[in-house]
């Protein structure tokens, strides 16, 4: 039985890695675990017409344990950085750096970051706070239901999501962000004029 049960079951798994490799929504191939969405888009924007506003966002702040939305006055007709990351995740432990400098450098020109925090140790993720001196704050979402409310693609972490002042999606990075590419975004869509359609 062992003689023909082997052969089977190495059948299978070269024909389930085979399956799971190919196609236009593959995962990237390489040293990375980047996703890769329909079409082969891991940076997708919007330009302002086809621009829809997420439905709400609020979950309990990490850190304080507070009621935490994006429909709180410090968010109100801000360019808002939202950044989807879990202490487990290596690119997210890599990109927290970049992403601290983009709101440091930006912050004075309305610009706001909200992460959300996702399935993660509550404790691993205040002490991944403290260690990478992040200055903004998450929104702790252990199973998701904060994450599940945006009308967006969110389907790897890190994810990254800009919103204009309105709160519509301008641009979503299904990936790994640099301060660069970050920066240059968040610049543009702060310049927007007021309203822009």
């Amino acid at each position: 039985m062992r003689k023909f049960l082997l052969p089977a079951v190495l059948s299978a798994l070269i024909l389930l890695i085979s399956g799971c490799s190919t196609g236009d929504d593959a995962v990237a191939q390489g040293n990375t675990f980047q996703f890769v969405s329909p079409g082969g888009q891991t940076v997708i924007t919007y330009e302002p017409a086809d621009r829809k506003p997420i439905a709400g966002l609020e979950g309990e702040d990490l850190v304080s344990g507070q009621p935490l939305s994006l429909s709180d006055a410090r968010f109100a007709d801000k360019v808002v950085v939202i950044n989807v990351w879990g202490s487990w995740c290596g690119p997210c432990r890599g990109e927290a750096d970049d992403l601290e400098r983009v709101y440091e450098d930006n912050r004075d020109d309305g610009v706001e970051f909200l992460g959300i925090n996702l399935r993660d140790d509550r404790n691993s993720a205040k002490d991944f706070v403290i260690d990478r001196k992040v200055g903004f704050p998450s929104i702790y979402d252990f199973p998701g239901l904060s994450l599940a409310a945006l009308t967006t693609p969110t389907s790897v972490v890190p994810t990254t999501i800009v919103l204009d002042r309105q709160h519509r999606p301008a641009a979503v990075f299904l990936k790994a962000v640099s301060d660069k590419e970050l920066d240059e975004v968040v610049k543009r869509v702060a310049a927007e004029p007021t309203g822009a359609a």
